[in-house]
């Protein structure tokens, strides 16, 4: 059963066609990844899906409902949340302070700085926050200041913050872009365990290949805005359509 349906999305930027008659199925309890050359509109859909953009024409129904003409903060209550390609965290507060915050506004329905300063020492938030942050392997570095964490640890506080909403889909931005090798895997195992104990599906951009191969279930080629092919890794891998789009020529 597909959770995300686009169907004959357009997007132009003056004369620039972005998108052009893209249609994607993402089946729910799924990763899928959304590849291509820089330019290829990847970004351009994400911001579709999550509200930034509102497509010249087509449609993006996620769960039976339209995400357009929707607000970001209304399709993230829809139960869509982003991972964005820099880690978006309140980088002057403490790691436990940052998953507070989404914790306080979902019980509370609306952010507000000042009643959540009055609410700093509750212990329900402040239980709720570490139950997110252990679930992540986070909790050890929970009175860290966010800035002084690795490029890894502040992805995956963010994945906290993101988790706190309970999303049933979760967008990523280049997940593990600017991150060292270990970091990178660390991501892939954590966003594997997220998969497998919380049932979210995921659509994913990224260019590190060794990131697609190891999470993707079904992966579509962008190149200049339009699709090029979907298939499995598997099939993927070596496709003459593929190979033309990153390299210029076709496999022969």
């Amino acid at each position: 059963m597909s959770i995300l349906e686009v169907k004959g999305v357009n997007k132009r930027f003056g004369g620039l066609q972005a998108l052009g008659n893209v249609n994607l199925s993402v089946k729910e309890d799924t990763c899928h990844a959304i590849i291509g050359p820089n330019g290829a509109g990847k970004s351009t859909l994400l911001n579709c899906l999550v509200g930034k953009l509102i497509p010249d024409s087509g449609s993006v129904v996620f769960d039976g409902q339209s995400v357009l003409g929707r607000k970001p903060h209304e399709i993230n209550q829809m139960g869509i949340s982003r991972v964005f390609q820099t880690p978006e965290i309140f980088s002057d507060l403490s790691v436990i302070e940052n998953v507070m915050i989404p914790c306080f506004a979902k019980r509370d329905g609306a952010f507000r700085m000042h009643a959540y300063e009055g609410v700093h020492q509750e212990k329900g938030i402040i239980e709720q926050a570490e139950a997110i942050l252990a679930d992540v392997n986070m909790l050890d570095k929970r009175h860290m200041h966010a800035a002084s964490l690795s490029r890894g640890d502040k992805r995956r506080l963010e994945m906290a913050m993101c988790l706190v909403q309970e999303p049933r889909l979760l967008l990523l931005d280049e997940p593990t872009a600017g991150m060292a090798r270990a970091d990178t895997n660390n991501t892939i195992e954590l966003l594997k365990e997220i998969r497998k104990t919380r049932k979210i599906t995921m659509a994913i951009i990224e260019h590190d290949m060794h990131v697609v191969f190891s999470l993707a279930d079904r992966i579509t080629v962008l190149a200049q805005g339009t699709p090029l092919v979907e298939d499995t890794p598997e099939n993927i891998k070596g496709h003459p359509k593929v190979r033309e789009a990153y390299l210029g020529e076709a496999q022969v």
